[in-house]
């Protein structure tokens, strides 16, 4: 049974987490600040980290820092608020092994952690999605469209992701504001639309289809 270590100060976020890896089997210890979380891990204990940017005492990125100069492996999902290229590549950059963006969907999260886990124990992984001259490369968080390499903030990063997981497929609002903004979104926002634009914008007017009455699709 996976052992997993979440270190998150917000207590909502925490029992979320918590209680949705339990049901899942796995055996979770909750911490709420960087100082225990860093001599937790360290104790090489646990099979993967969640770990949280914004805590009190070290913040995230100084205990991941010095849990990679000390040595420690263990795979660690990032959890932020911050939303911004700069800050998913200094967490890449620091060692962390995946990035999520708060609010998210307790699903993607499990997902995630599944995949670091089997990652670990050296199975295979995808880590480059392609469709077309459409490629996202999931290490190193960069997307391309034909020889261009695109920017992408991390929120317009998960709604490319989405899309290059099942080109072809009609997904609906609610299926994208459930998978890219969590357990936090509003059914009667805009903001789908707004960031489908913006891909566009980026990648090219075609590169979404809009569905009449249905959603969105990437041309498979």
């Amino acid at each position: 049974m996976n052992r997993i270590l979440i270190v998150e100060d917000e207590e909502r976020i925490a029992s979320f987490v918590e209680k949705g890896l339990r049901a899942n089997g796995f055996t979770t210890t909750v911490v709420p600040d960087g100082e225990a979380g860093y001599e937790y891990a360290l104790t090489g204990g646990f099979d993967l980290v969640v770990l949280d940017i914004g805590l009190p005492g070290r913040d995230g990125f100084t205990v991941l820092r010095e849990l990679r100069e000390s040595r420690v492996t263990t795979p660690v999902i990032v959890l932020t608020a911050r939303d911004s290229v700069r800050d998913t590549v200094a967490g890449l950059e620091g060692g962390a092994d995946d990035w999520m963006t708060k609010p998210f969907r307790f699903e993607e999260l499990l997902a995630r952690v599944r995949l670091r886990l089997r990652t670990a124990a050296r199975a295979p992984e995808v880590t480059v999605l392609k469709s077309g001259d459409l490629t996202l490369d999931l290490r190193t968080r960069r997307a391309r469209a034909a020889d261009r390499t695109v920017d992408l903030t991390a929120r317009e990063f998960v709604l490319l992701e989405l899309f290059l997981r099942h080109p072809g497929q009609v997904l609906s609002r609610e299926q994208i504001l459930s998978h890219v903004w969590g357990y936090d979104f509003d059914p009667g926002s805009n903001i789908v639309d707004v960031y489908v634009r913006a891909l566009r914008k980026k990648l090219g007017a075609d590169k979404v289809e809009t569905v009449r009455g249905m959603g969105y699709r990437l041309p498979g």
